[in-house]
């Protein structure tokens, strides 16, 4: 009988890690670039912090009538990173991790962007969703501090976004991502210097506004009698504890982490700052370097969050999302398994959770699970036969074919119809977590090319795949997937496995199929195969001939 694992894609054996690795990770915000360089000590495991750098370059300030980065703020842009690069060069960082957030994402050219970098810099950057960004602010936050298993609640405001995040140290309980950012409202809705009490009250009623559904989402996922703690993240937070710091006592401390001001202190602050002209809010002790520009923006996001919240002080953490995108490098090397370990699978739980989500037929009704699991189990099990013969892919290929196996079905939410096309849609916009968005794109025209149609470069969803390696993964992976879903045409377990043998010399496949119980002549099956095999031979140029193996005359299990 087949065994099906749904987790076979991690199952490749881990690399041995060397010691005293150094990692770079950029966090491309709205507001600013920011660069954190550590090495990783994988035998604690931890990470120490070697450099930090900062550049305010406020991508989100973007044109107003078509949404669309500036040309002088890319080049401005890119010529950071190109620092960024040269420094993390020359500290011997042997990899730099740079994801992009909202400002990226929301613009029409943002993907036009990410090209140029990649083209002139030769770097490649992850574009994540916010609720991707939440999951790995609160990655960092715990890597910087003991949560005790209580719940805490994390507020990380942002240029262009806000994230609240609530957790205990084990799973996320909720991750909310909100279009109310620092830079976005100050360019959007402060006119006046100082701001008028008009224009004031506006900008207090839209972030109210706008944060509520996220407050109350989370506010739903807390137990009765638990009152959660908060704990504050990002620029504007550590501004209003470097101000607050630095007239209470006199002196900024040298770390914040772990800071503490109350929502009455922050109340005062806004209060003043209001009344303040930009000049005169740049003069204040401990006020960073064009920070004042955006400050009030971002404390009223703060203030309304806390009023929503019913919270009476804020703690600063000073890790945040760059920091959760190097704990989630090393969860994805293996470097982790202790109190984050639950991380580490969460791309698997994520897609079984989507596939729930559509009704995908997740059943054990026998040994073999339900229909998905059987076709992902073909699908590796094809892909681990072909390797190094017929492609060249590796373990985060084959973990992309088997998320696309699963939820190859998905569409038929929607409707039997065209189902292949609703199943792209559904994994496109699914928010599945611990992928970035080129990664969600493969899985999803993974899925989309299970049937019908092979790739076209006239499909719109295909040309969304930028680089021709991706294209041709699609074209490959798609292939094998195709005779995955032949195998268990009926549905019902009926081939136990196939075994693969590649004769290059005369360009043939041979496929031995194994029928799970006596008597079972698999013809519809066999059928299925035959009908569609043609995109497989056309993709690898060769001839399938499939047989089924007589039960009498081969023993297997």
């Amino acid at each position: 009988m087949l065994n099906v694992v749904s987790a076979n894609w991690e199952s490749m054996p881990t690399q041995v890690v060397k010691q005293n690795r150094m990692i770079a990770a950029i966090d491309i915000g709205t507001n600013s670039l920011h660069m954190v360089i550590v090495r990783i000590e994988p035998t604690l495991p931890s990470f120490t912090m070697i450099a930090k750098e900062k550049e305010t370059v406020r991508l989100g300030d973007r044109d107003l009538e078509t949404g669309e980065l500036k040309p002088e703020v890319i080049k401005k842009a890119i010529a950071c990173l190109g620092r960024f690069q040269e420094l993390a060069k020359s500290l011997e960082a042997e990899s730099i991790i740079a994801v992009a957030t909202s400002a990226v994402r929301e613009a029409p050219n943002g993907r036009d962007f990410l090209q140029r970098v990649e083209t002139e810099l030769g770097l490649s950057v992850d574009l994540i969703s916010g609720q991707e960004e939440a999951r790995r602010i609160y990655l960092g936050v715990l890597s910087g501090m003991e949560f005790n298993n209580e719940p805490h609640i994390i507020v990380d405001i942002g240029g262009g976004s806000t994230e609240l995040i609530l957790g205990d140290s084990q799973e996320p309980r909720s991750l909310t991502s909100t279009k109310v950012g620092a830079v976005r409202l100050t360019g959007e809705l402060i006119t006046t210097d100082p701001i008028g009490d008009t224009e004031f009250q506006y900008l207090q009623a839209y972030a109210r506004g706008m944060l509520e559904r996220s407050v109350e989402e989370v506010l739903t996922k807390l137990q009765p009698g638990e009152s959660p703690k908060l704990v504050g993240t990002s620029g504007t937070i550590e501004t209003l504890a470097m101000i607050h710091a630095k007239e209470k006592m006199g002196v900024v401390p040298s770390t914040l982490n772990g800071y503490q001001f109350s929502f009455q202190d922050l109340r005062t602050w806004v209060t003043r700052l209001r009344r303040m002209t930009n000049v005169e809010r740049a003069a204040i002790s401990g006020m960073p370097e064009k920070r004042s520009e955006v400050i009030l923006a971002g404390a009223v996001i703060l203030q309304e969050a806390m009023t929503l919240l019913d919270v009476e002080s804020v703690t600063l953490c000073e890790r945040s999302l760059r920091e959760g995108v190097i704990v989630d490098w090393m969860l994805t090397h293996g470097l982790i398994d202790n109190r984050l370990r639950y991380q580490s699978s969460i791309r698997q739980r994520n897609v079984l959770k989507i596939a729930k989500k559509y009704q995908v037929n997740l059943e054990h009704s026998d040994d073999c699970g339900g229909h998905s699991q059987r076709v992902a189990a073909f699908a590796l099990s094809i892909f681990d036969q072909t390797q190094g013969q017929l492609h060249n892919w590796g373990k985060d290929e084959r973990q992309l074919l088997w998320a696309a196996a699963i939820l190859h079905n998905c569409g038929h939410y929607i409707s039997h119809s065209a189902h292949h096309k609703h199943s792209y849609y559904l994994i496109r916009n699914g928010e599945l977590l611990g992928y970035n968005e080129t990664e969600i794109e493969i899985i999803a025209n993974l899925a989309r090319y299970h049937r019908k149609s092979p790739p076209k470069k006239k499909h719109e969803n295909y040309r969304n795949l930028l680089h021709k390696e991706h294209r041709q993964m699609v074209c490959q992976l798609s292939a094998i997937l195709r005779l995955a879903v032949a195998l268990d045409r009926r549905q019902i377990g009926a081939v136990s496995r196939v075994q693969c043998e590649y004769l290059p010399h005369v360009h043939e496949f041979k496929m031995l199929i194994f029928p799970s119980k006596l008597g079972d002549d698999c013809a519809l099956e066999l059928w299925s195969l035959d009908y569609k095999k043609g995109v497989f031979e056309d993709e690898f140029g060769l001839k399938i001939v499939a047989n089924l193996v007589n039960p009498g005359s081969v023993n297997f299990t």
